[in-house]
């Protein structure tokens, strides 16, 4: 069954995948669903060539476990960087065979002191325990040697940070979608006929629906908009900007999204256009909206939920607004890459630019992204004063806030939302201290003893304390009934 809960389609008869490791032994082809083939070549690692095809089996053999090109290239980085340290190494080394204790202890020695090296370790352990030739001897004793955990340095943020980015957020988008809506009014208005013709309006209007339909405006022969004066200026909110949003500004819907609903970065690159459900009488809009999460593993990457737009403030409201921020984004999407369904749908301010070569984006679609990148999330933090991408540390506060799991486990909830959060650590410490002085005046009431400065002569010593005698207790010995 497909994570939708629908019989997947089979594979025509005879279908095989073909196999990840090239024939030469040296090339990986790594392919995941709708996110292309991304190709590691081990022939470009300093280590001599028996290494090389050890590496390149070891890696092949371990990426049936992954389910994203993330996470190959992490391993992909790890393998470069062990290799590096292996070329810089005194002793010769032709093959994993002779990859000693010694050198798996500097390389080990070199990485504990920091986070990122402990996650190198994590990453290059596994693929050498894979080799038989380092499956026993002193070798194989230093790859099982247990790593430190390393504590996680991510916090939910307090109030007044919570109020700058989720402000910041709001009057960016606010802005955006009074834009976009101003404009569609106008245009819905020409194509009514409701407008005079010939008049200034209408000839705004008509630019717009040239604009809908291919992503631009009417362009002069040197490239410039055409009817500047017209529009209000060049810019882009004058031109193409009327009906689309820019990369920063569905950042900052994306933003307002994972404060509301805790969803990660990851999710807005496939998050498909919310549909509406059936409402239970009450006259409000439902939204059903499927998230998708591969880190979950095969057959659970996909989750709904049902979220209502019962008026401002409301979780359905800031659905409903992102819908109408982003209708001609996403019709012109669909009309220039038919079947295309997705909700974050931006316009580039270089629509001939250089395409991505991350085979785990979805590709440009004319004019159009799709999703949000890491590098928009940098940006968009940097032009609003902030240290560095919002989305985990807001979807952090969106957790705790919540206090229940969002798309993970409970087990993942409190070892590494809740428990971690130096913030939630702080809140609780009355909590615990209330239960602290509530469980001894417990103890005491129960205990019914008291403290003296010596032993009493003729009280006979127990483990816990001297004792009167063997009839002497403050807890009844009667039998209940």
């Amino acid at each position: 069954m497909s994570g939708r809960g629908r019989k997947a389609a089979q594979p025509p008869g005879g279908h095989r995948a073909a196999p990840p490791l090239a024939p030469d032994g040296l090339v990986v082809t790594l392919a995941f669903a709708a996110q292309g083939q991304g190709r590691f070549d081990f022939a470009d690692l300093p280590v001599a060539p028996p290494m090389q095809l050890s590496l390149a089996r070891l890696f092949a053999a371990r990426s049936a476990r992954w389910n994203s090109h993330e996470t190959a290239r992490s391993y992909w980085v790890a393998v470069t960087v062990f290799a590096r340290f292996v070329a810089a190494q005194p002793e010769r080394v032709e093959d994993l065979g002779d990859v000693s204790a010694a050198l798996l202890k500097r390389w080990r020695l070199m990485n504990l002191a920091t986070k990122g090296g402990v996650s190198m370790l994590n990453h290059i352990r596994p693929l050498l325990k894979l080799d038989e030739r380092l499956s026993s001897g002193p070798a194989a004793e230093e790859l099982l040697r247990r790593l430190p955990g390393t504590r996680s340095t991510r916090s939910s943020f307090t109030a007044d940070e919570h109020r700058q980015v989720v402000l910041a957020a709001q009057r960016q988008f606010r802005g955006a979608l009074l834009r976009v809506r101003e404009n569609a009014r106008l245009l819905a208005a020409w194509r009514a006929g409701e407008l005079e013709k010939g008049g200034r309006r209408w000839r705004i209007a008509e630019i717009l629906d040239h604009l809908a339909r291919t992503g631009h405006v009417p362009a002069c022969d040197w490239g410039g908009p055409r009817n500047r004066t017209l529009l209000g200026g060049s810019q882009w909110q004058n031109t193409w900007g009327r009906l689309y949003l820019d990369r920063a500004e569905i950042t900052a819907l994306a933003v307002l999204l994972t404060d509301r609903f805790g969803w990660n970065l990851g999710v807005y690159d496939r998050l498909p256009t919310p549909t509406t459900a059936p409402s239970a009488g009450t006259g409000a809009l439902t939204y059903r909206i499927e998230v998708e999460k591969r880190r979950q593993g095969g057959g659970r990457w996909f989750s709904t939920e049902n979220v209502a737009d019962v008026g401002p403030g409301s979780s359905g409201r800031l659905v409903s607004q992102a819908l109408e921020a982003t209708a001609f984004g996403r019709h012109l999407a669909a009309a220039l890459a038919p079947g295309t369904d997705r909700l974050m749908v931006a316009r580039n301010h270089y629509p001939t630019g250089r395409k991505s070569n991350d085979p785990a984006r979805p590709p440009r679609i004319g004019p159009l992204s799709v999703g949000v990148s890491d590098s928009d999330a940098r940006l968009w933090a940097r032009d609003n004063g902030l240290s560095g991408s919002p989305f985990q540390r807001s979807r952090r506060t969106t957790v705790v806030r919540e206090g229940q799991p969002l798309q993970h486990t409970p087990g993942t909830h409190e070892s590494v939302y809740v428990l971690p959060d130096e913030h939630v650590q702080h809140a609780s410490r009355d909590v615990f201290a209330d239960g602290a002085h509530e469980a001894l005046a417990q103890a005491k009431a129960v205990f019914g003893g008291h403290l003296d400065d010596g032993p009493e002569p003729g009280h006979a010593s127990t483990v816990t304390a001297d004792c009167e005698s063997e009839e002497s207790s403050p807890l009844s010995t009667t039998p209940e009934n």
